[in-house]
C-alpha cells in the first residue's frame, strides 16, 4: 500500500490526509478481494522499519489504525471475514492490543475472506521468530530445522503461500515483505499511488496473474 505520503505531498496536504485517503482504497480493495473470490488478502499497514518515521506520523497512524477497528468491526462481522493481524503487537499501547485481540477473537470462526493485516511486521523478524520458537523447544536443541518447522513457526501458519504480491507506488521492491512466503510469488507493480488505486487496475493485476506461467522450477 505505497504512496499515501506522496499523494498528499502532490495535492499539497499532510502526510497524515493520504493516509486517512489510503484507509478508503483498503475498504475498496476489501471489497474486491470479496467480489473476485480471493481467498486470502494481507496487507502491510506498517513495517518494522516505518519507526523511523516522524513521531506525529506514527502517532496519527496507530490512532488511525485504532479507530478503524472499532469503526469496520460490525462490517467486518457482517462479511464473515476472518481477520488476523501478523506482527508484533505487543509493542502497541495495551487498549490497541486488546481492541486486536477482541476483533480476532470474534472473527476466528469466519469462513469468509482471510484478512491479514500486517502491523510493525517484518519478513526478516517472521523468519528468526519461527526459527527462534522452534528451538525454545528443548527437545529440539539437538534436531535440524526444517522448512515445514519455519512454516508452522510464521505469523501465516496454517496458510498458502503467496501468489500474487501487488505494490503501487512506482516502486519495484519488496520491502521485507513475507520474505520466506513469496518464494515463487508473481509480482505486480503498479506506478498509481495507493489511494488512487481502484478495481480497473485490481483486476488487471489479476489477469496479469491468470496469464503468468507458474512452473515452480519446473520446465
Amino acid at each position: 500500500m505505497d504512496g499515501n505520503g506522496r499523494w498528499a505531498r502532490k495535492k499539497y496536504l499532510p502526510r497524515l490526509v493520504g493516509h486517512n485517503k489510503g484507509l478508503d482504497s483498503v475498504k475498496r480493495v476489501i471489497e474486491y478481494s470479496i467480489k473476485y473470490k480471493i481467498s486470502t488478502l494481507t496487507l502491510y499497514a506498517f513495517s518494522t522499519e516505518n519507526w523511523k518515521r516522524p513521531v506525529k506520523e506514527i502517532d496519527g497512524l496507530l490512532k488511525l489504525f485504532s479507530q478503524s477497528i472499532s469503526s469496520e468491526s460490525k462490517k467486518i462481522q457482517n462479511n464473515n471475514i476472518k481477520l488476523k493481524f501478523i506482527g508484533d503487537t505487543s509493542i502497541f499501547s495495551k487498549k490497541l492490543q486488546n481492541k486486536i485481540e477482541i476483533i480476532e477473537k470474534k472473527t476466528i470462526k469466519n469462513k469468509g475472506l482471510n484478512l491479514n493485516i500486517a502491523l510493525n511486521y517484518g519478513g526478516r523478524q517472521d523468519i528468526v521468530n519461527a526459527v527462534n520458537s522452534f528451538y525454545l523447544n528443548k527437545k529440539n536443541k539437538t534436531t535440524k530445522i526444517t522448512e515445514n518447522n519455519i512454516n508452522d513457526g510464521l505469523y501465516t501458519n496454517g496458510q498458502s503461500d503467496v501468489d500474487l504480491l501487488i505494490r503501487t507506488g512506482g516502486e519495484k521492491r519488496i520491502s521485507n515483505f513475507l520474505l520466506w512466503q513469496m518464494a515463487y510469488t508473481e509480482l505486480y507493480f503498479s506506478k498509481k499511488l495507493w489511494p488512487d488505486f481502484d478495481e480497473n487496475l485490481f483486476v488487471d493485476a489479476l489477469y496479469f496473474f491468470q496469464n503468468s506461467d507458474r512452473k515452480f522450477g519446473a520446465i
